[in-house]
């Protein structure tokens, strides 16, 4: 059974959005991350990149597949998280916490976002 925090906003695309103030912290689902297998590598965009929400932002590589992360808002790139060149597999270990991928700078809020249990309906 994946874990599916409440106080957190998903996407179909199976990342998760946490946002503070303007600030957006986003990740790969529990979910995503038992999909995908041991992660190996993440492409991660540059700091001062505008994303576009609904859009490619970067690639999760994982030993058998690589997959398209998606932005779940619209904004700038504040910060990455520079500890996954070192090791991404910690995505499969900490994906709320340690394992985040990127915080944005919202300029849009976003709408279509799940809740829990909406993205708990959709696994």
């Amino acid at each position: 059974m994946s874990l599916i925090p409440p106080e957190l906003q998903y996407t179909k695309d199976h990342e998760w959005t946490r946002i503070q103030g303007d600030v957006a912290t986003i990740g790969v689902t529990d979910h995503a991350q038992r999909e995908l297998g041991d992660i190996v590598f993440v492409e991660l965009p540059k700091v001062g990149q505008e994303v576009k929400a609904g859009q490619s932002f970067g690639t999760i590589e994982a030993v058998k597949t690589v997959a398209e992360l998606y932005a779940p808002v619209t904004g700038v790139v504040a910060e990455v998280n520079a500890d996954l060149g070192h090791d991404a597999g910690v995505i499969n270990q900490d994906p709320y916490e340690k394992g985040w991928i990127i915080k944005i700078k919202v300029s849009d809020a976003p709408t279509d976002l799940l809740d829990a249990a909406g993205y708990k309906a959709l696994v």
